[in-house]
């Protein structure tokens, strides 16, 4: 899988709605109906709703 890249302003206001801290969370793949994104550590993927 793709490593990720860092995510912009407006995306980590979106992640922080899910009780998720920003600063741990790399995106990996932005489609139209979902976001997979990966944790900086681990690798372990998640995928949520896109907004």
């Amino acid at each position: 899988m793709k490593g990720g890249r860092n995510l912009t302003v407006n995306e980590s206001n979106y992640v922080k709605s899910f009780r998720l801290n920003p600063a741990n969370w790399l995106m990996s793949k932005k489609q139209v109906d979902a976001w997979t994104i990966v944790h900086r550590l681990t690798g372990k993927p998640r995928v949520i709703p896109a907004p």
